[in-house]
């Protein structure tokens, strides 16, 4: 494909163009995700999500588009330069791609594009990993604390790098890490207002949590789940893992017990995930925190990605609405 004269566009900046419809535009973007389907005649299409760090984007690309061998072949991971339209589909950006080409990896090896394609926490990973120490060695109970450490010696950088999600939540790299300690601090925060909260046991539950899925998923690109992550999936993966680490740990078996239940339940509704409802006070602790975490990290994200001068985000998947962006004046 020869190289286009337009200047490359980032996510951002096609967000910022939703109202100029029909906009040309070229684009080096991240295939995070690509489903085949079928149409009601019975031809194939692309669902396609394409992103770099400044936030992602969805089109569909139907067969007879020049854009759609080239994509299909692509695989998820890939980088790919695109062209296009700028349009919208239901109130969302879904460009109308016309061109596609897979950068080979040669290319990019050593290249600053990487850093721009990869989105990443908009904190500092190493003070959040600091203030993750932090907080484990606030646990005053040893074999808690040890249980802790022993399941962080188990999956080492995995856990600081991971995303929280691979579309909800804190879907980017060091995601998992920022959730944690955002957590983690709204735990401490709220901790004294429950005095029938154990607090050690909520804390080490809060750090543990979501372990499982520095497991579950894979990939430096683009997030998917690998083949235990769909086998067994984090709630039982964090399961095993915290097992482990606590008999290790020599903690007691009660503990073990209400520890467990903690990971087993805090998904908080089976339909969500959950292998059990929660039923004991450190289990709906959590479950609650992580709840509030999950969807103001949606909020914190859409405000981030949000088009300067915007009243409203668009939808925002997980709350169902749009946002809106104006912040209260005076």
């Amino acid at each position: 494909m020869p190289e286009s004269t337009l200047p490359l566009s980032n996510v951002r900046d096609l967000r910022s163009a939703e109202g100029a419809s029909g906009r040309p535009f070229a684009s080096l973007l991240v295939l995070r995700k690509l489903t085949v389907r079928t149409a009601a005649n019975g031809n194939p299409f692309l669902g396609v999500e394409l992103g770099d760090k400044t936030g992602s984007l969805s089109c569909t690309v139907f067969s007879e588009s020049p854009a759609f061998d080239a994509l299909k072949g692509a695989g998820e991971g890939a980088v790919v330069r695109v062209e296009g339209r700028t349009e919208t589909y239901q109130g969302r950006l879904s460009p109308k791609l016309t061109k596609a080409s897979v950068v080979p990896p040669e290319e990019l090896s050593g290249s600053e594009v990487v850093a721009n394609l990869v989105e990443t926490a908009p904190e500092d990973p190493d003070a959040l990993w600091r203030d993750f120490a932090g907080f484990a060695e606030s646990i005053s109970l040893a074999e808690l604390r040890a249980t802790v450490r022993n399941v962080l010696d188990d999956i080492g950088e995995a856990f600081r790098t991971a995303p929280a999600a691979s579309v909800m939540h804190h879907a980017y790299r060091h995601g998992l890490l920022e959730h944690t300690v955002h957590m983690a601090r709204a735990a401490r925060a709220l901790l004294p207002l429950y005095p029938e909260v154990d607090p050690d046991l909520a804390m080490a539950g809060v750090l543990l949590h979501d372990c499982g899925k520095a497991i579950e998923y894979e990939g430096t690109l683009a997030t998917k789940r690998g083949r235990r992550g769909i086998l067994q999936g984090h709630v039982i993966l964090g399961y095993q893992l915290v097992r482990k680490a606590a008999l290790k740990a020599k903690l007691d078996p009660d503990r073990i017990e209400r520890l467990e239940h903690i990971i087993l339940s805090h998904q908080g509704k089976l339909e969500w995930g959950a292998a059990v409802l929660a039923a004991t006070p450190e289990a709906v602790f959590v479950s609650k925190v992580d709840e509030l975490d999950a969807k103001m990290g949606m909020v914190q994200r859409a405000l981030r990605t949000a088009p300067e001068g915007e009243e409203f985000t668009e939808r925002v998947l997980g709350l169902d609405m749009p946002l809106f962006v104006k912040r209260p004046q005076g």
